[in-house]
């Protein structure tokens, strides 16, 4: 007598399905219907996995509209030209000038020993600085860098007066 292939599953979910294991080894098909029963059905497993995908895609989208809205309103508030570049890549680009600077601003003034001024004159290289690439390309540089980051900058990466260029 052969080893049956049909094994008819009571998942955790509630429901029971009838599984075909004739693609496994006949020696591994009790076992592996015992793994089943200790699962969800394919069906319930799958909305779970949907279910939790959305969610984090909500949780990530509110995340970055908090992250864009406190960069737009940091940009204003500090004086920063608005960056430039693909469109696609202008809200990553200043929510990644945000990050940097706050971070610069922790590292060096509060926790390091620059004063105001010597503060002021790194925000005056980061104005100049419009390029919305630069800023994600340096977006895990560490805060205490980014005087010699904006140094290393070049004339690409700096916004220009001139609208035909």
């Amino acid at each position: 007598m052969a080893v049956r292939t049909q094994w008819t599953v009571e998942h955790p979910c509630g429901h029971s399905v009838v599984h075909d294991l004739s693609d496994r080894p006949a020696d591994r098909r009790s076992a592996f219907a015992r793994w089943l029963a200790g699962r969800d059905c394919t069906d319930c497993w799958k909305a779970a996995r949907d279910a939790d995908r959305e969610s984090k895609e909500q949780w990530l989208a509110g995340k970055r509209a908090e992250e864009q809205q406190a960069a737009a309103e940091w940009a204003e508030k500090f004086d920063m030209p608005p960056l430039e570049g693909p469109e696609r890549a202008l809200g990553w680009g200043e929510r990644s000038r945000h990050q940097l600077m706050t971070s610069a601003h922790t590292a060096l003034v509060v926790e390091g020993g620059w004063d105001e001024a010597d503060w002021a004159e790194l925000e005056d290289k980061a104005r100049t600085v419009t390029r919305a690439g630069w800023w994600i390309d340096q977006r895990d540089a560490d805060g205490t860098d980014l005087l010699e980051l904006l140094d290393a900058a070049g004339e690409a990466d700096r916004g220009t007066e001139n609208p035909f260029r």
